[in-house]
């Protein structure tokens, strides 16, 4: 099935979200313990889910799902490595929001859940 993704919305979404992890980085005094430690995961794979359907816009959703969550595990994997050089660039806001700190098993459920959602989402609408 050839699908047609519109790129402004998938901007929309994506901003939308980024803003929304952002928040929910922000917030974590107020808000409920899982979601101060779940939720913001989850949605960064979201994220990269949207980023891949408006780079790839006519690939399939399962395509997207599979390079989003083969991209999102690689970050998390790559956080086992430790370099000067790599700490370095985790040291810099938007490299840790990229890159991340830590390995944690915990982000992995979190990405597949994120990614998951998005595909349930374009499924609802991006019916034919």
């Amino acid at each position: 099935m050839t699908i047609k993704r519109n790129r402004f919305y998938y901007l929309l979404f994506i901003v939308i979200t980024i803003f929304s992890g952002l928040a929910s980085r922000h917030y974590t005094g107020s808000l409920p313990t899982w979601v101060e430690s779940y939720v913001g995961d989850a949605l960064w794979a979201l994220m990269v889910f949207l980023m891949a359907g408006f780079l790839f816009q006519s690939k399939s959703t399962r395509w997207i799902a599979l390079v989003a969550l083969v991209f999102s595990y690689c970050i998390e994997i790559s956080q086992l490595y430790r370099a000067p050089w790599i700490d370095a660039v985790r040291a810099n806001r938007l490299g840790g929001l990229v890159l991340g700190f830590g390995f944690l098993w915990s982000d992995l459920v979190c990405y597949a859940v994120g990614i998951g959602f998005g595909v349930v989402m374009e499924k609802i609408f991006l019916k034919k």
